[in-house]
């Protein structure tokens, strides 16, 4: 079983690429991604709900022994389409470590916009989706948590020196 030291978010990213799920990051180390860096322990993804990306993530998660977090072990769970189609929320504990899968996170667009508005990022050669930095802050506000909040000054910054490089 994985820890949070032994969090390493390319591992579940070049698993979740490999396998062709159509997801976006957000949370935590969509902040690190766009913004700066800050302590998280876990990946938060929100992701297509059609058949096809339900079965690929799925697959993904059975094969990495996706286990419900914070629940008693006995209770029965298998991390498959079917599963995936009755939740909004569901975080879980992998072998490559803690992933939280969100349908349709407060403060975000739809996901198809959510998706276009991303910023195409390649973390360790691996090509992923990360929310806007507009976007994150949009849920980051309806999160309102007080790392949320600090997380909404370190975005601002980020999108002021976005701004002026466009410019240069």
């Amino acid at each position: 079983m994985a820890t949070w030291t032994d969090f390493h978010p390319t591992r579940l990213l070049s698993r979740l690429v490999a396998a062709e799920v159509d997801f976006v990051i957000v949370g935590g180390v969509a902040v690190v991604l766009q913004a700066q860096p800050r302590f998280t322990k876990d990946l938060d993804i929100c992701y297509a709900s059609d058949p096809t990306n339900l079965d690929r993530l799925g697959g993904v998660l059975t094969a990495l022994h996706a286990r419900l977090r914070g629940i008693d072990e006995d209770l029965p769970f298998v991390a498959d389409a079917r599963a995936l189609r009755q939740t909004q929320i569901l975080t879980l504990s992998t072998d490559e470590g803690e992933i939280d899968l969100l349908v349709d996170p407060s403060g975000a667009p739809s996901y198809p916009d959510l998706r276009a508005r991303a910023d195409l990022v390649d973390l360790d050669g691996v090509q992923v989706r990360v929310a806007s930095i507009e976007d994150l802050a949009s849920m980051k506000r309806a999160a309102g948590r007080p790392q949320d909040l600090a997380d909404l000054d370190a975005l601002e910054i980020a999108r002021r020196r976005r701004g002026r490089r466009r410019r240069s």
